[in-house]
């Protein structure tokens, strides 16, 4: 009885694999009329999956490069059945199988059966026929708010009096994501601008450098590209969890899998000068290169990331999914080694620093994640934004991972919930306390800076390319009664609870101060030493200053400069001392950011005052300028003028130039060669737009030398 029908539909999404017969049912009546006395078979399955067709819109899903049909759970699909003869609704009866299964893996899956009803109701997995035209019906088919996201493999199980029989739609699977429109979804967001930004945009902003230097670049999340969504999915396989129907467990999962750490992830970290066998993190404008690269394969970790790279691709792979997801920067970002919840600073009798025991570092910046969902784990009022970060810094239950943590209990110190809270808590909200070590080994408290730590959290704004500040959804104002009362909640749960001395008379204040932007890469450095003296009476002393190279993370390089100043203050005085740094001083010593740490610390002869405060900051780098030089044109060939000037008085080697964007599915790379110093480089390059509308072209530079180059374009593109 089994039967191989061609395919009687005609279009590219029927199926026309053979029916499988089993045995008939013993309920078929001599009564039954002779249409309804066949067998019915399943001719063709249509799902319905073109991308401008109303499921992939009603369900956002057109954007994706996939021809399959991807749907959000918790919402309703249609399809279409064509039958061997016509359906008959008092004696024929289906039924759908939907198989979840593991494509690289041996996992069991997960295995739903969708009955057909006459009335669909929510959150149940159901069907019902809204048309029938002859041999033909078409479903609407409901799914599960909380079902598990992923591929699901389809069988159609069709019922007569005459028997069973089952249609594999192989290879029609369909894909299930994660629904922020879905109310009954612990990811739904109900703001469609905020759904727009942070599941539907594959362009972003990350920020980096220090407080005082904010420097932006725009990144290609590119969720939607070729063969992404199906390296997401490879990434949950790794995960080796069979069912993800949990955002919380999900996203933990994947800030574990995007570093390669502790199994096969995505990512390998590296934080040292060279990056032989692999890209450099400065050189990566998008994720969509990595993500296939990874996928390509089969799960061998890419080369090489740091903070930054790793929440661009988090947040790919979320948004993929369907977790609204966001790109976050702290600025003066501590990393807390020993769970005391502050960072702490070791000086020697000379008031220099002790490098061995400092331990804990400040990093200029670093980058998470935010993702959007509901904590019914938690008690009320955790819900909302939670903190994500794939970057291996410290061990969360045994592996390189941090969070989910609801961002509102580490404003308000309760560190006691999961997961990963007093890490995050101390990131953005611990006092750097600078402790002096004496001749017989013990330690005394000389200063606390309670304000240095978690400055200007940054993120790029709904619908523009703005910089939006949340540094209030960390923490409340510096110094204010509910912020110390949070630190002071916190601190009871660190494993040194700290005391934190009476005042003795601090009356001289010191600070570093930079104007405007700040230094550039191959200029002199200009700092100013601001030292105010509140008393009536004169205060001397000596001041220590070393200036240090340092990665991005705060991880000290090597000593650049140190040397000493006197200083003598009348009463009541302001004395502003210039600090310079020449570029031959620090030509030699950069590395990745230019980024470079100023400590000053003294004692005042008089009162024994200590004063001791560092500072941050980079050299900042030009940007590639982008100029589309005709109108854009669906189909016609652009030319855009990149145009870079080396700002060194020392030769670029090897440079190489990455493009992507304007709907290109692959990186366009350019090798460039050498750049003299100081010589300007003018790249045409052409491109043919395939794709209408708002578009954003991407470059970035690949160069040892000088990190952090990139710039882009907006350009839109007319229909042809």
């Amino acid at each position: 009885m089994s039967s191989s029908n061609p395919n009687t539909n005609g279009g590219p999404s029927a199926s026309t694999p053979a029916a499988v017969p089993t045995t008939p049912s013993a309920s078929a009546t001599a009564g039954t009329s002779a249409a309804s006395d066949k067998l019915l078979m399943v001719r063709s399955v249509d799902l319905l999956k073109s991308k401008d067709g109303q499921n992939r819109l009603e369900h956002h899903t057109d954007t994706y490069f996939s021809e399959k049909l991807i749907v959000r759970r918790g919402q309703t699909f249609q399809m279409w059945i064509e039958f061997s003869r016509p359906f008959n609704p008092k004696s024929d009866k289906l039924q759908l199988q939907l198989k979840l299964d593991p494509i690289f893996t041996s996992n069991p899956g997960v295995r739903i059966s969708v009955p057909l009803v006459d009335v669909l109701e929510d959150g149940r997995w159901e069907m019902k026929i809204v048309e029938q035209k002859d041999k033909r019906v078409r479903l609407a088919v409901n799914t599960l708010p909380t079902a598990s996201i992923g591929r699901y493999r389809v069988t159609v199980e069709s019922f007569s009096p005459r028997g069973r029989l089952l249609f594999p739609c192989t290879p029609n699977d369909i894909y299930m994501l994660f629904n922020p429109w879905c109310e009954d979804d612990p990811v739904y967001l109900d703001n469609e601008a905020e759904r727009k930004e942070y599941v539907l945009n594959s362009m972003g902003r990350i920020y980096y450098g220090t407080e005082q230097q904010i420097g932006g670049r725009t990144w290609n999340f590119a969720q939607f590209e070729q063969d992404i969504l199906e390296a997401c999915l490879l990434l949950l396989e790794k995960g080796q969890v069979t069912e993800w129907r949990d955002p919380v467990i999900v996203s933990r999962m994947v800030s574990a899998l995007v570093n390669s750490n502790d199994d096969c992830g995505v990512l390998m970290g590296n934080w040292s000068d060279s990056f032989e066998g692999g890209t450099s993190p400065t050189a990566w404008s998008g994720s969509g290169d990595i993500l296939r690269q990874y996928h390509k394969s089969l799960g061998k970790p890419v080369k090489f990331g740091q903070c930054w790279v790793y929440a661009g691709v988090t947040t790919s792979v979320l948004r993929c999914l369907g977790i609204p997801t966001r790109c976050v920067t702290n600025f003066s970002s501590a990393h807390d080694t020993d769970l005391s919840l502050t960072t702490d600073v070791y000086l020697d009798e000379k008031l220099e620093l002790i490098k061995e025991e400092t331990s804990d570092s400040v990093w200029n910046f670093h980058v998470w994640n935010e993702s959007w969902m509901t904590r019914p784990d938690l008690p009320p009022g955790n819900g909302g934004w939670q903190v994500v970060d794939a970057t291996p810094q410290e061990l969360s239950q045994g592996s390189h991972r941090c969070g989910p943590t609801p961002v509102s209990a580490v404003r308000n110190g309760k560190v006691d919930l999961k997961f990963d809270t007093p890490f995050v808590f101390a990131e953005v909200n611990s006092d750097r306390i600078y402790w002096q070590k004496k001749p017989d080994g013990s330690l005394s408290q000389v200063n606390v800076e309670k304000s240095t730590i978690g400055q200007r959290i940054s993120t790029k704004a709904v619908g523009s390319d703005a910089r939006m500040d949340i540094t209030h959804l960390y923490k409340y104002p510096e110094g204010s009664e509910e912020e110390r009362i949070a630190v002071e909640t916190a601190s009871r749960f660190g494993s040194k609870p700290t005391f934190y001395p009476s005042p003795t008379d601090n009356d001289v204040s010191i600070e570093i101060v930079m104007d405007g932007a700040g230094p550039r890469i191959g200029g002199d450095a200009k700092l100013s030493i601001v030292l105010k003296n509140t008393s009536s009476k004169q205060r001397t002393a000596s001041l220590l200053y070393e200036v240090m190279v340092m990665y991005y993370t705060g991880v000290l390089k090597d000593t650049v400069k140190k040397d000493r100043i006197p200083i003598d203050l009348k009463p009541q005085e302001t004395k502003t001392i210039p600090w310079t740094l020449q570029y031959n001083e620090y030509m030699n010593h950069l590395v990745d950011q230019g980024a470079l740490m100023l400590t000053v610390t003294g004692r005042i002869n008089q009162t024994k005052q200590i004063l001791a405060t560092q500072f941050n900051f980079r050299l900042r780098t030009p940007d590639l300028i982008l100029t589309p030089l005709e109108e854009a044109v669906v189909g016609k060939e652009l030319t855009v003028k990149i145009t870079f000037q080396n700002p060194l008085s020392q030769v670029l080697k090897n440079v190489l130039f990455r493009i992507e964007g304007l709907g290109m599915q692959s990186v366009r790379k350019i090798e460039h060669g050498d750049v003299e110093k100081l010589e300007t480089v003018t790249l045409m390059e052409k491109f043919v737009p395939t794709v209408s509308g708002s578009q954003k072209l991407l470059a970035s530079m690949d160069c040892r030398l000088l990190t952090q180059v990139h710039g882009f374009a907006d350009i839109v593109v007319k229909p042809e």
